[in-house]
């Protein structure tokens, strides 16, 4: 059934009043469909990891618990963790962890309030413990500092409400060992994509793509390769410009294999990732961003090896589930080992999806020695 759907006219009119369960009486099914003009005829099935619809993924939210739904936090043989009473983050404890990505806040002190405020042995320590653990930071004013400012993000919205209804608090290591996902999860992959964009990660790829010398050279394009449902490319071309730059260049490469339900943006260029590198300079004087790359297929690895630039963004896992870039191993090992011409300058958490645990990384060409 073909919907009509204007990103451009969702991202002026979005309030959490209208479309965000925990500010009205709606429920998940409800609000989806009136951001997304789907009427309740409408039965499409969603797949990822699972297959459900609309109505089926209320009916398993409504359920909360039942079959172990929201047992996120146990051993690596699924038993929940006995030290933890319940074995459930509290309200407290969950509105801390999605706090961590307000747009105005500055993540590294975040990071800092809130394991100082974690209490010994409690679900938030382990989490702020994990978090604190991947954080990685050697590059030079790429995060934002902490300003009140607000960001209209309707993945990050929902993604907010999903992390109170399926009490997730966010990722600790045991979370390498979660081999469920919830109904909603098909829901937001096809709606938004595979992972929530934040304030910060969108302000470090602007910050990437500010040229050196903005009087005299221009913008640097953004290649999103694979770029799925371009709801990145998105939100990138939308974002709040940093300092004196001009509009992002954002360009959506994707082959149009994988499925999604919604695009949000009509330009996408319909390339193999490697072909349009090969056909552009390698992507020499632009930024590489690879948003979830699939882990098989041998996707990632070849793009990563073909990019003649200086500066690559990947956004996904930072477990080593297998879920994406490589099966064996997460991202910035490979890099290390595969990729020595370029460094881990930056590693920070992005929003994870409840059993889920990703971050976005940032690689920039190491300076040659003189």
């Amino acid at each position: 059934m073909a919907l009509s759907f204007s990103p451009d006219a969702l991202l002026e009119g979005w309030t959490d009043e209208k479309y965000n369960p925990k500010h009205n009486r709606k429920n998940f099914e409800e609000c989806i469909r009136a951001a997304f003009n789907i009427p309740k005829s409408d039965n499409y099935v969603y797949r990822a990891q699972g297959e459900t619809t609309l109505a089926i993924t209320q009916r398993a939210v409504g359920g909360k618990r039942v079959h172990g739904m929201h047992d996120w936090y146990h051993d690596e043989n699924r038993n929940l963790v006995s030290q933890h009473d319940p074995p459930h983050p509290s309200p407290d404890e969950i509105s801390a962890y999605t706090s961590l990505f307000s747009p105005s806040v500055s993540l590294p002190k975040a990071l800092n309030a809130f394991k100082a405020c974690s209490g010994p042995n409690t679900i938030r320590a382990h989490i702020s413990n994990h978090l604190q653990d991947r954080f990685h930071n050697i590059s030079t004013g790429l995060i934002p500092a902490k300003k009140t400012r607000t960001h209209t993000n309707p993945y990050f919205s929902l993604w907010t409400y999903s992390c109170d209804e399926l009490e997730w608090a966010g990722p600790w290591p045991n979370t390498a060992h979660t081999k469920i996902a919830h109904h909603i999860l098909p829901v937001f992959y096809h709606h938004f994509g595979c992972i929530v964009p934040t304030y910060a990660a969108l302000h470090v790829i602007a910050k990437l793509a500010q040229p050196a010398k903005p009087s005299r050279e221009d913008v640097r394009p953004v290649l999103d390769i694979g770029s799925g449902n371009g709801y990145w490319s998105f939100m990138l071309r939308n974002f709040p410009l940093v300092e004196n730059m001009k509009t992002l260049d954002v360009r959506p490469i994707d082959n149009g294999l994988s499925e999604y339900r919604f695009s949000w943006v009509g330009d996408t260029i319909r390339e193999d990732g490697v072909a349009y590198l090969k056909n552009n300079d390698g992507g020499k004087g632009c930024v590489l961003l690879l948003v979830y790359p699939q882990a098989t297929g041998n996707f990632t690895g070849p793009v990563l090896k073909t990019f003649k630039g200086d500066s690559i963004v990947v956004a996904g896992t930072q477990n080593g589930n297998g879920f994406t870039a490589f099966q064996d191993q997460v991202v910035d090992k490979w890099v290390e080992k595969e990729l020595k011409e370029f460094e881990l300058t930056l590693r920070l958490p992005l929003p994870s999806f409840a059993g889920k645990d990703e971050g976005l990384f940032v690689f920039q060409r190491k300076k040659a020695e003189k």
